[in-house]
């Protein structure tokens, strides 16, 4: 059986500061290590590796192995053998050595090993820095939101600090559009250092999170024990079948947007809204996209005040419709007064889908599993759907380049279009209007 909801009587007590201040630096850390590269490593793999859009797209299904693993490995760990934070501190060390030897391996097998043991590294905590942050809340509605949003921030600065070092370091004066792009796809493999740096101050300051030892559960095997609890809840389990086809569509988001809006907002600097644009948010597109991170810190600041007054199904449907709206201007409305502003709808795509997600795999699971099911949930949206999806992106981005090397985004972006569409549809049929442990909405 799940906890059972708090009643709406009794007041949590307020999250401990120093807790809080732990938790917010973790989460910023994360997300700064990510945000680092996964704009970038699309274009540098094409524009500079010289690998089709295909094989890109099989590089990163590879990476995202790891996520297959992380309920197996890394969930069963934290649920029953070892401290959560030393097993997050352990990871990034080994992470930082395996993303740096990224940027410089040129083979095809060097960097299928590369990316596949730093998939199985790193993967796993994503989830495990969520189970650690809900373990420590005393209201996972109320505060889970002023923690992950350092996380947005970190993804922010690490994204704009790298496109502005490209800007500044990888742009070579007075040279051509084609010399400027080269030079800033070679110099893209900066942002694979820079996430490796950023490895090793997570995997020292892992040492000094709050303490999160294991639990003894039912079953010794905490995933099987998970996967109980999430086939007998209809919530959890319309969730996680909807979560997939919802993260196959987000992999064009993360790989594509980039080379998309380099082409048609980032062109060129001489123009007067390029120049700007480039002036603010560095250059190779991966700057521009921290507009979607930025719109996500105002959704993160509003959703924890709102949670409690209308339903998860709510929120949820919001999201899909946000990411049906999203790729519908870029497909149809390929042009900067559209997609800047719809690049904003990131933070509504996030925030009302995957992080409501996030708590409500927390609420409708006992203690004793909850690392084990976000690790489920990530290998859903981060293992099964992200292989899919990136092979699904890289093969549609063939299919929509012509002969003369120019790509038509109207068919590259209107297909993840009709899959959230459908998405909408069938979650608005099948979820139910409350999970078994949610609360009632507040009037």
């Amino acid at each position: 059986m799940a906890q059972a909801p708090a009643s709406p009587l009794l007041v949590a007590p307020p999250i401990d500061g120093t807790t809080k201040v732990k938790l917010s630096i973790m989460m910023f850390l994360q997300y700064a290590i990510w945000g680092s590269w996964l704009p970038l490593f699309f274009g540098f793999l094409t524009g500079h590796r010289g690998l089709t859009a295909l094989d890109a797209g099989y590089l990163f299904s590879i990476g995202a192995v790891g996520a297959l693993l992380a309920p197996f490995i890394a969930g069963q760990i934290a649920d029953r053998w070892f401290n959560t934070e030393k097993f997050l501190a352990v990871s990034h060390l080994v992470g930082a050595v395996l993303v740096w030897q990224l940027a410089t391996v040129t083979s095809w097998p060097g960097l299928v090993a590369c990316a596949l043991l730093y998939s199985i590294i790193y993967a796993p905590t994503l989830a495990l820095t969520n189970s650690l942050a809900f373990h420590h809340l005393p209201d996972r509605d109320r505060d889970f939101g002023k923690v992950r949003i350092w996380g947005t921030i970190g993804w922010i600065a690490a994204g704009i600090g790298v496109a502005q070092w490209l800007l500044y370091a990888h742009t070579p004066a007075g040279a051509s559009p084609a010399v400027v792009k080269a030079a800033q796809l070679a110099g893209a493999g900066d942002s694979l250092r820079l996430s490796a740096i950023l490895g090793v101050i997570m995997g020292a300051f892992c040492f000094l999170l709050p303490k999160t030892p294991p639990a003894r559960g039912k079953q010794s095997l905490a995933a099987v024990e998970a996967l109980q609890e999430i086939v007998r809840s209809r919530a959890l389990l319309v969730l996680f079948l909807v979560s997939f086809p919802v993260s196959c569509i987000l992999q064009f988001y993360f790989v594509l947007t980039a080379p998309f809006l380099q082409a048609t907002v980032q062109l060129s600097q001489d123009s007067g809204a390029g120049w700007f644009i480039n002036r603010v948010f560095g250059a190779g597109g991966g700057g521009l996209m921290t507009i979607g991170q930025i719109s996500e810190l105002a959704v993160l600041a509003v959703v924890p005040m709102l949670v409690k007054r209308f339903p998860r199904k709510t929120f949820l449907l919001i999201g899909l419709a946000a990411y049906a709206l999203r790729f519908a201007v870029f497909a149809y409305l390929p042009y900067p007064a559209a997609v800047i502003p719809a690049l904003a709808l990131h933070g509504v795509c996030f925030g009302c889908f995957f992080f409501i997600a996030f708590m409500i795999v927390d609420q409708e699971t006992t203690r004793d599993v909850r690392a084990s099911a976000q690790g489920m949930y990530n290998l859903v949206v981060m293992g099964l759907g992200t292989i899919v999806g990136n092979l699904f992106a890289g093969k549609i981005a063939d299919v929509s380049k012509a002969a003369s090397g120019e790509t038509n985004y109207r068919v590259m972006f209107s297909i993840p279009m009709w899959i959230a569409i459908g998405c909408l549809v069938a979650f608005l049929l099948a979820y139910p209007r409350r999970g078994r442990s949610e609360p009632a909405p507040v009037r």
